[in-house]
């Protein structure tokens, strides 16, 4: 068959955070071919994960649909069972009726982990805590007489707060089996029709743990240091924090978290940063040498970032700028080179930007709006990014940022003048406008959006008093209803 339409690979690290790439400031670490994305089309630099946590965020991205429509608001939650019968239609399967061969390579996060969720070719090798998956990488290592090791089977696991070398050599690491595994899939099918690969590397996350040879370049003396907590703010998520990262699948004890561990940790994770950099060269030369590259639109980001010890943080879950902001990389076929783009976007767009490469008609339901750009198919980014957890709600204009917390913490910052998020000004009272401002635009969101996720348990679209039907014994309501269709909010113009 031959390949007119372009094809498309989603690179989608986890838990990768902005500004630890060279193209967004980034001068202790090397990323080339991260950098060579960025050269070659635009660079978001205000790109949000507007629910930062795994599962929400790639159902958000799986759907199209923000957290609260798509019932996704914590790792607990899975997509709804009879999404098909809902007319829910996830991107892999639009994908793949449209003629598309579909790839998920990596980490997806799906529930049952062995789900394909429309993607026809499917390679596993889940999250790096979940070290009794029996997936793809599971058999990988056990022919190799290896296993997944648990973080605390490192030396120094507790010591250095997760930071540790991995036990398993690179060659057979997690992400150089995702990057050789997508490789194997461009080589093998690459040439036989359009294709669309989603590659989940499950890096950088924690445990912090490269290979040696990828922290041997590292400027120490040029990482930076973690933004300051300010104790009053929230300490409310500093415990939760702490408490959550004890459990069995992390068992590190954040109690107490000097500097030194925090710097050791960054510097960790830049090396993971740089692993995944250099799968990111593989791939991309792969597809050159297979005489694709100049049909195919690349695009990368993640699920939302990492404290690395800011706000005396780790992880992620709640809306600080280090756990939701993101880097978003785009190039491609008639998109300009070097851009940089300041509108503010969400990790969700990704999607009906692949739909609208692909020519797939962006389901009516949709939050999920085309990226802008020279050469992209969108035309402005959001007036809001609108942020939904189980525990948490946001809302940023591009300037202000508030969030709110079921423990009653509140938060307000002018990202303009406070990019850190040292003062909070939720009860400053020359700010009282700008919150209620705020606190009534996420109201309406909110009702929007619980008004949107009922639309299935409608009885019927109009009257029932004036249909005969309805008053005969036996009737019964149509179930479930598909998603309900609003007017689009971003067009193209």
């Amino acid at each position: 068959m031959k390949n007119n339409k372009p094809n498309i690979v989603f690179l989608f690290p986890d838990q990768f955070r902005s500004d630890f790439i060279e193209s967004n400031g980034a001068d202790w670490l090397d990323t080339p071919n991260i950098n060579y994305i960025a050269e070659n089309g635009i660079n978001y630099k205000n790109a949000f994960s507007a629910s930062p946590v795994c599962v929400p965020a790639r159902t958000c991205l799986l759907t199209g649909m923000n957290a609260i429509k798509n019932g996704v608001t914590s790792n607990l939650h899975n997509l709804r069972g009879d999404w098909k019968e809902a007319g829910v239609k996830i991107f892999p399967e639009l994908f793949s009726e449209s003629g598309y061969y579909t790839a998920g390579i990596g980490k997806m996060h799906f529930y049952p982990w062995d789900e394909k969720r429309g993607f026809q070719y499917r390679v596993v090798c889940e999250d790096k805590r979940w070290l009794d998956v029996r997936d793809d990488y599971y058999h990988y290592l056990k022919d190799k007489g290896l296993k997944k090791p648990h973080g605390n089977e490192m030396d120094g696991y507790h010591e250095n707060k997760g930071a540790v070398i991995n036990k398993i050599p690179w060659e057979h690491s997690w992400d150089r089996f995702v990057g050789s595994e997508s490789v194997k899939f461009i080589e093998n099918y690459g040439s036989d029709q359009p294709f669309a690969m989603m590659v989940g590397f499950p890096g950088p996350h924690c445990p912090y743990d490269p290979d040696e040879r990828f922290l041997r370049n590292i400027k120490d003396e040029k990482l930076p240091l973690p933004i300051p907590e300010q104790p009053d703010d929230a300490p409310g998520l500093r415990k939760i924090n702490v408490e959550g990262n004890k459990r069995p699948w992390n068992g590190v004890d954040y109690s107490d978290f000097p500097d030194k561990s925090k710097m050791l940790i960054r510097k960790h994770y830049s090396g993971l940063v740089q692993q995944i950099d250099y799968e990111v060269g593989k791939i991309i030369q792969a597809l050159d040498k297979k005489n694709l590259l100049d049909n195919t639109y690349i695009i990368i980001t993640s699920d939302h970032g990492d404290y690395l010890g800011d706000h005396n943080l780790i992880g992620k879950a709640s809306f600080f700028d280090s756990a939701m902001r993101v880097p978003m990389l785009v190039m491609g076929p008639n998109i300009k080179p070097k851009q940089i783009s300041n509108d503010l976007v969400e990790v969700t767009d990704v999607t009906s930007t692949m739909l609208s490469w692909a020519k797939i008609d962006i389901p009516g339901w949709y939050d999920s709006t085309p990226l802008p750009g020279e050469g992209m198919p969108g035309s402005a980014g959001r007036k809001n990014i609108f942020g939904f957890l189980t525990d948490g709600w946001m809302n940023f204009d591009g300037r202000y940022k508030l969030h709110k917390y079921s423990n009653g913490e509140n938060l307000l910052f002018d990202m303009k003048t406070d990019p850190t998020e040292q003062e909070n000004l939720i009860d400053h009272k020359d700010y009282q406008e700008i919150r209620h401002k705020l606190e009534d635009e996420l109201s309406k969101e909110i009702m929007r959006s619980i008004d949107a996720s009922m639309n299935d348990r409608l009885a019927q679209n109009g009257d029932m008093s004036q249909d005969p039907t309805f008053g005969f014994e036996g009737w019964e309501r149509p179930w479930p209803h598909p998603p309900k269709v609003e007017p689009a909010r971003y067009e193209k113009t």
